[in-house]
């Protein structure tokens, strides 16, 4: 999802909030994972999320970027089951074709790579808080974050990567040229298309999908948890804050 954001963003990384070092400290991990296994406990019984998200969110006494932790993190057993039956292996990868959600992979290394946040959801995927906003802008890890994406689709033997970029977040046209550069420069056979509503391309292909967007793991055929399987390969250093508790209800 896009989020809005009037001002311009001139961060030079895409690492931790200021707040973060507070919010996301061990002493404060069980109460984030109790906060989840409660919000999870609402979804599957049929509670909506913003309610549910807010009711939870009061009760532990929560900061606005802590909720958004949790929620970020939460799924219904349905959900989780149906994801992890539709989850691709690397070595299924080998001579095929993957599709890319573009933003959404590449935040979450870069994230990881500023030493930002990385949440551990119940679903098994990384997602970070580092949001993508309607106006994208380079950052210092965007060029290791592609490097690890080729050095590790490479090795998979991934015949072909076909990335999908949001149209309307300004400066999509500017990662597009990056992304095509860096891969002609080192022999990559990477495409980039921008389009209007990638969630809906890649809901719906029969293609292996690189996503931790909930709402292309709940339709696609096919995915694979890629910057997970990149981040705890090539940045085990990783903030890592685990609110995965699928196996506690």
């Amino acid at each position: 999802m896009l989020k809005a954001q009037a001002m311009s963003d001139k961060r030079s990384h895409r690492g931790p909030d200021p707040e973060d070092a507070r919010l996301f400290a061990p002493r404060c991990w069980p109460g984030l994972r109790q906060a989840t296994a409660d919000l999870r406990w609402l979804l599957n019984h049929g509670y909506a999320l913003p309610s549910a998200a807010e009711l939870v969110g009061n009760r532990h006494r929560l900061t606005a970027r802590q909720r958004l932790a949790v929620s970020r993190s939460v799924c219904t057993n349905e959900a989780c089951q149906r994801r992890r039956q539709h989850e691709a292996a690397p070595d299924q990868l080998r001579g095929q074709e993957l599709w890319l959600d573009g933003f959404n992979v590449l935040t979450g290394i870069e994230a990881a790579l500023a030493g930002g946040v990385i949440l551990l959801g119940c679903d098994g995927c990384c997602r970070d808080l580092a949001s993508v906003y309607a106006r994208h802008h380079e950052v210092q890890e965007t060029a290791p974050a592609l490097r690890l994406l080729g050095t590790t689709l490479g090795a998979w033997g991934v015949r072909r990567c076909q990335w999908w970029l949001d149209r309307p977040v300004s400066n999509s046209g500017r990662l597009k040229r990056r992304i095509r550069d860096l891969a002609t420069a080192s022999g990559w056979d990477w495409h980039v298309e921008l389009v209007f509503n990638p969630d809906k391309i890649l809901a719906e292909a029969q293609e292996v999908i690189a996503t931790a967007d909930s709402v292309i793991l709940d339709r696609c055929d096919r995915w694979i948890n890629l910057a997970r399987l990149v981040i705890t390969q090539h940045v085990p250093e990783a903030w890592t804050v685990d609110l995965d508790v699928s196996q506690t209800i």
